[in-house]
């Protein structure tokens, strides 16, 4: 590691490594430094039984030819690489509920979305198409999600409240259930969740779903693979302790290791709240810290990943999202010792072997940091080791019985065809991910203050810049955006985004 680069970014999550990207083909000397042990922060892999196991990424949307995210990825260099599995035309998504015996889905392709729920619901063809109308109308309105540098969107947009909007549409229940039942993409709450984000996150699955064979990690590896080949660093194990401040600027990153790293530019792909204090909130506006301070991340999350007896599970090429009953949607994330869990979302990970037989499943549920207050003192990386003791391996025990009989009520005969069974809670996605309290999917967005949770990537300091799920949007698609939103202050929007669109009309990479 040199002593000085250009840009100094901390944090090898996507939005770090895809601004790197940027940054490097621009002729900037660029080091991304990261902590742990494995790069890609939510896109991480791990393998149990010889059976790979996604952290955060389970599906993508927006990767057929000229959609959204293929164009972002075109221009990184990394598409022609990646090796994908489309999810089922029919139902990529299935919506249900424990007291109705019936699936419904969410398809690709507006028309076929519409056609596919009118099967379920034949006197509501009208509703659902207003609802896929208002989804595309909102997407539109967000320049970089189209790629294009100009046009601002009305901020009314902002304070639309998306079960209020979804409500006002229809007087059928269960309807209103099942469009809003893919909520757990962005961890709805019935009087916060914006219309904005349930769009900006439907949106790109409905145009296009995949999966990653064999992991989401693989992108990660793809991107690091243009750093270098632009000239790009990046190392781990160096976890930034401190970023020293001199005359409104950062200086240098200070590592625990006792390293130290100059640079021209600093770019924070971690939470804004670890950001500020290595910083020194001293040399923020007050106002700004007290905002940061006061946000909320959104719940974390609790998931088991199952490891399958050889050929005793079909593999299924789509996504459940589960509920106890429909009056449940907007409120699994509230429960009781006695009610947890309200809701889950299960997922498998494509592989290369495609024999019809699935060799892992994921199922992730709602669970809130302070279930875990006894051992949030504790941190266990692979990177750094911690017992956190026999109570938490008893809890963890005890949660994944539980959650697995509300498995098997959905999926019946999958507990004979488990060969091991693992887990994670809040603190795993703390201590990996680094999200504050462990969130998935960074501070929760309120249509009530929409400008609450809005953090500009230019902060006071004359060169730190911020980026991640937590500044923009979550997601992949909402990341890559938000990376291109945090560039645009060093190169200018206009220059990037025409970059971007001739690398994809001209086949440049």
């Amino acid at each position: 590691m040199k002593e000085h680069y250009d840009v100094v970014i901390i944090g090898s999550g996507l939005g770090g490594l895809v601004s790197a990207i940027i940054l490097a083909k621009e002729g900037y000397k660029v080091c991304v430094l990261e902590k742990n042990n494995q790069f890609g922060g939510n896109l991480q892999t791990f393998v149990r039984d010889k059976t790979i196991f996604d952290t955060g990424i389970h599906y993508i949307g927006g990767l057929s030819e000229g959609q959204n995210l293929y164009r972002y990825f075109k221009y990184l260099g990394i598409m022609d690489d990646l090796k994908l599995k489309q999810l089922d035309l029919d139902g990529f998504d299935i919506v249900s509920f424990e007291d109705k015996n019936q699936e419904f889905p969410h398809a690709q392709g507006y028309d076929n979305f519409i056609n596919q729920l009118v099967k379920s619901f034949p006197e509501e063809r009208e509703t659902i198409q207003k609802y896929c109308d208002a989804i595309i109308a909102t997407c539109d309105s967000f320049p970089l999600y189209n790629l294009k540098a100009e046009g601002q969107y009305d901020n009314s947009i902002l304070s639309v409240n998306a079960k209020q909007f979804i409500d006002e549409l229809t007087t059928n229940e269960m309807l209103r259930a099942v469009l809003g039942g893919t909520n757990f993409l962005y961890a709805g709450i019935a009087d916060k969740s914006p219309f904005y984000v349930h769009a900006l996150s439907v949106n790109s699955y409905i145009q296009s779903a995949w999966r990653c064979i064999n992991g989401g990690s693989q992108i990660t590896k793809q991107l690091i693979k243009q750093l270098k080949k632009h000239g790009g660093e990046v190392y781990k194990y160096k976890e930034v302790v401190e970023l020293e401040v001199e005359k409104n600027a950062v200086k240098c990153a200070k590592m625990k290791d006792g390293s130290v790293v100059f640079g021209q530019y600093f770019i924070s792909n971690i939470d804004p709240k670890a950001t500020l204090k290595m910083a020194g909130e001293d040399n923020f506006r007050k106002a700004f810290v007290n905002r940061i301070s006061s946000l909320e991340g959104g719940v974390s999350a609790f998931s088991l990943y199952i490891v399958f007896k050889p050929e005793s599970f079909k593999y299924l090429n789509r996504n459940y999202y589960h509920f106890k009953n429909s009056a449940e949607v907007w409120t699994a994330h509230e429960y009781t010792d006695e009610t947890w869990p309200k809701a889950f979302m299960a997922s498998m990970n494509a592989s290369k072997k495609n024999d019809g037989w699935a060799e892992g499943m994921t199922f992730i549920t709602y669970m809130k940091f302070e279930d875990l207050k006894p051992w949030e003192q504790t941190y266990n990386t692979t990177a750094e080791k911690e017992d956190r003791g026999e109570s938490y391996d008893a809890f963890k025990t005890r949660k994944t019985e539980r959650f697995l009989e509300e498995i098997e009520l959905k999926f019946p005969g999958i507990k004979d065809c488990i060969k091991s069974v693992h887990s994670s809670t809040p603190l795993s996605y703390r201590d990996y991910i680094g999200g504050h309290n462990g969130n998935m999917y960074g501070y929760e967005k309120d249509s009530n203050n929409p400008m609450k949770t809005f953090i500009a990537s230019k902060t006071k300091l004359d060169n730190l810049y911020l980026t991640g799920q937590s500044i923009n949007m979550h997601g992949v698609l909402g990341v890559t955006i938000g990376a291109v939103v945090t560039c645009s202050e060093i190169v200018g929007k206009e220059y990037l985004v025409n970059k971007i669109n001739s690398s994809n009309s001209s086949g440049e990479i």
